[in-house]
């Protein structure tokens, strides 16, 4: 399976492999986000990757910009700039098969192609599908937070 940069055309599969998230357990995905908006703005910044098979969008993975989330105390300002990556999703058929983890690494290499000296991100404290794909990279967290609605881990790695 190869990872490429996700074009408008690939628009309605994204969305609706983002639903297949919802209401998933360990998925804190609602009826608002992540929204056509979401797609809107990872698309104008060259920011959402996808994974497909078979023509079919079956994975996804976004380069985040949220200053909320860049403002946080606990990031290591000795190594900004900093990336986040966001909404990663698997195909519920697939999941468990390692494509996550690609996701990441592809995240991590395209960010430091970027420019970015670090990598950051938010995981919800009860997300453990996620918490365990991430701990094969040897993230470190480096704080906690409560932000939209919800309690996370702050990870955080010098790329």
């Amino acid at each position: 399976m190869e990872i490429v940069l996700a074009t408008e055309n690939d628009r309605k599969q994204v969305m609706d492999l983002y639903n297949e998230q919802k209401g998933r357990e360990f998925c804190f995905w609602d009826e608002d986000y992540p929204s056509d908006e979401t797609i809107d703005f990872d698309l104008s910044r060259d920011a959402l990757f996808v994974v497909k098979e078979n023509d079919k969008v079956v994975a996804a993975i976004s380069l985040e910009e949220d200053d909320a989330v860049d403002s946080l105390d606990c990031w290591d300002k000795s190594i900004f700039p900093g990336g986040e990556l966001a909404r990663v999703a698997v195909s519920p058929s697939l999941q468990s098969k390692g494509i996550g983890r690609q996701l990441i690494a592809h995240g991590m290499k395209t960010l430091k192609e970027r420019g970015y000296r670090s990598i950051h991100f938010l995981v919800n404290k009860e997300n453990k599908k996620a918490i365990s794909c991430y701990s094969h990279f040897g993230f470190n967290v480096v704080g906690e937070c409560f932000m939209y609605d919800q309690d996370f881990l702050c990870y955080e790695k010098e790329l």
